[in-house]
């Protein structure tokens, strides 16, 4: 961009790629937050008078954290990785549509097994005081693929020994905690 373009530049396009990318950061901490089972960093992305409908649980965000966190025992770990988001902005407020890959490693008896779903999640969103925190988000399920039973790869990859013991991840007490302690 030239310096003449850059002088001509409207000020609201500025406003609105930072309330853009405040958005993505508040569904990237919420992700992290669901994967940790952080209650601190999902209670950060959704206002406290927020609601939730994941198909599999509608409810106000006190029981939403309350069932996300800690999380069923039977789901050890999880990743969910986050596509493009689709924001429309309006004032103090935002539509978004965000797709999510999701792995769920799943306890069903003395056997794991692993599941990867589709789907996005349609946010509404409200800014107050500057911070942008989801007012009500719904889930939608577009695939998903049941790869059956897990296998144990805590001892290595490929044929290969770890070598270091935070090689692997877990939803809590993972090296990623650690890292982000020292920041």
């Amino acid at each position: 961009m030239s310096a003449d373009a850059a002088d001509a530049a409207d000020p609201a396009d500025l406003d609105g790629l930072i309330a853009r990318e405040r958005i993505r950061d508040c569904l990237a901490r919420l992700s992290r937050g669901e994967d940790r089972r952080d209650a601190d960093l999902i209670s950060g992305s959704y206002w406290p008078d927020a609601t939730d409908d994941h198909g599999i649980f509608l409810g106000t965000f006190k029981e939403y954290l309350a069932w996300v966190v800690p999380g069923a025992p039977t789901i050890p770990v999880t990743l969910h990785t986050l596509g493009q988001s689709l924001i429309q902005l309006d004032g103090n407020t935002a539509v978004v549509e965000t797709h999510v890959t999701a792995y769920h490693r799943i306890t069903m008896g003395d056997q794991d097994s692993d599941i990867v779903l589709g789907g996005r999640y349609l946010d509404r969103m409200e800014q107050r005081d500057g911070e942008w925190r989801i007012i009500h988000r719904t889930m939608l399920y577009d695939w998903l693929k049941d790869f059956g039973p897990s296998v144990d790869w805590t001892q290595g990859l490929l044929g290969m020994p770890f070598l270091a013991d935070h090689s692997v991840g877990a939803a809590q007490g993972d090296h990623s905690e650690t890292l982000f302690k020292q920041a």
